[in-house]
């Protein structure tokens, strides 16, 4: 089993609570906390599942778009001679110090 769901485009977390002997999660990647529960594993897919639908049907109740797991942009502190290395590079490539990151990025997860 992985240990993200999946649905809707929406990942939610997978975690166990021995003490109560269930497992939980929430949503990942939004601001709202959207969490859900189930005894099993199954329970707990259909849980993620119906939190989804549920979040989604809640923001057109009240006439607001749902958030979308992370809006494409993020900050990162790499500290100044990364950064600096960074920015001599892109220059180098004629490229942006975004171009560069998104390049790296994509190379590093395989994409």
């Amino acid at each position: 089993m992985s240990n993200m769901l999946n649905y809707r485009g929406y990942y939610g977390s997978i975690e166990a609570s021995p003490a109560d002997n269930c497992l939980f999660g929430k949503l990942q990647f939004i601001r709202a906390l959207v969490s859900y529960e189930g005894q099993t594993v199954a329970e707990l897919e259909q849980a993620f599942r119906d939190a989804v639908d549920d979040y989604l049907t809640g923001c057109t109740v009240a006439g607001r778009a749902p958030e979308i797991p992370c809006k494409g942009s993020f900050n990162v502190r790499v500290g100044h001679a990364l950064h600096l290395a960074a920015s001599v590079e892109a220059t180098r490539q004629s490229i942006t110090l975004n171009d560069l990151t998104r390049r790296a990025l994509a190379a590093y997860i395989g994409q």
